[in-house]
C-alpha cells in the first residue's frame, strides 16, 4: 500500500513545487554547460583523432633513403601518439558507466588534496562545489560521443575544398577553422541538438553527488513526505515536457535544413 498513487500524495508533493522548479533550472543549466564544454572538447578530440602527427616518421626510410618494407622501425614510424591518446579516451569513456565516471571525477579529482573548489551558492540554491564536478564529468562523457559526431561531419566535407583552400594559400588550421568546420557544424547540428536532449536525461545521475537537480528534488520530497511514486511521476512529466518539445523542434529544423540542401 506504501506505493499506492493517491491524490493526497500529489498534494504533498506539490507543496514542494518550488523545489521542483529549482531542480528544473539546475537540470537545464547542467545540460547547457555540458553541451557547450563537451562540444569544445569533442572538437579537440576529433581533430586529434584525424591528425597526422607522427614524430618518428623519419624511421620509415633506411640510411640509403629507401622506404622500409617491414620491421619494428617501420611500425614505430606510423605511430601517432595524439590520435592514440584521443582514441583511448573515447573508447574508455564510451565503455564505462557515467555513474562511475562522475564518482571518479567528484571523489578523485575535486577533493581537498587535488582541486579544491570554493564553497558558495549560485542563485541561492546551487552548491558550486557540487555543480562544477557534475558539469565536468558530464562534459567529459558527452565529448566522447560528440567527438565521433564531429569527426564524421568533418569527413563528410568534400576533400576538394581543402585542396582548393590550400591552393589559395590557406594553412591547414585556417582551412579547418574557416572552411571545413562551419560546414561540418551545419551538417551535424541536429545530432548535436539531439545530444542536448540525451544530456537532459543523463543529468539525473548528478544528484548522486549532491547536485540539486530534478531527481534530487524527488529524493527530498520522498524524505519529507514518505511518498515516492507521486514525486517520480511529477519528475517524469517535467523531463517529458523538456525533452519531447525539444526533440520535435530539432526534427522541424532538421527537415528545414534537409529541404535547403535539395537542388
Amino acid at each position: 500500500m506504501g506505493n499506492l498513487i493517491t491524490a493526497s500524495g500529489f498534494e504533498k508533493a506539490f507543496q514542494y513545487a518550488e523545489r521542483f522548479k529549482e531542480g528544473l533550472i539546475v537540470t537545464v543549466l547542467l545540460a547547457l554547460f555540458t553541451v557547450i564544454f563537451g562540444f569544445i572538447l569533442g572538437i579537440i578530440l576529433a581533430i586529434a583523432k584525424m591528425s597526422d602527427f607522427r614524430p618518428f616518421r623519419f624511421l620509415s626510410v633506411d640510411r640509403n633513403g629507401r622506404l622500409r618494407g617491414k620491421g619494428f622501425l617501420l611500425t614505430l614510424s606510423k605511430i601517432n601518439p595524439i590520435a592514440f591518446l584521443a582514441s583511448c579516451y573515447v573508447e574508455i569513456i564510451r565503455s564505462t558507466p557515467v555513474l562511475v565516471q562522475i564518482m571518479i571525477i567528484y571523489f578523485g579529482l575535486f577533493n581537498k588534496h587535488v582541486i579544491v573548489l570554493p564553497k558558495m551558492m549560485l542563485f541561492g540554491f546551487i552548491r558550486f562545489e557540487r555543480f562544477v564536478p557534475g558539469v565536468v564529468a558530464l562534459s567529459m562523457n558527452s565529448a566522447a560521443y560528440l567527438c565521433e559526431i564531429i569527426r564524421s561531419g568533418i569527413q563528410s566535407i568534400d576533400g576538394g575544398q581543402s585542396e582548393a583552400a590550400r591552393s589559395l594559400g590557406l594553412s591547414k588550421s585556417k582551412t579547418m577553422l574557416h572552411i571545413i568546420l562551419p560546414q561540418a557544424v551545419r551538417n551535424i547540428l541536429p545530432a548535436i541538438a539531439n545530444e542536448f536532449v540525451v544530456i537532459i536525461k543523463e543529468s539525473a545521475i548528478a544528484y548522486t553527488i549532491g547536485v540539486p537537480d530534478i531527481m534530487a528534488a524527488v529524493n527530498d520530497v520522498r524524505a519529507a513526505t514518505f511518498t515516492i511514486m507521486e514525486p517520480l511521476l511529477i519528475a517524469t512529466a517535467i523531463y517529458f515536457c523538456l525533452c519531447f518539445p525539444t526533440s520535435k523542434i530539432i526534427a522541424y529544423f532538421e527537415r528545414r535544413m534537409s529541404r535547403g540542401n535539395v537542388r
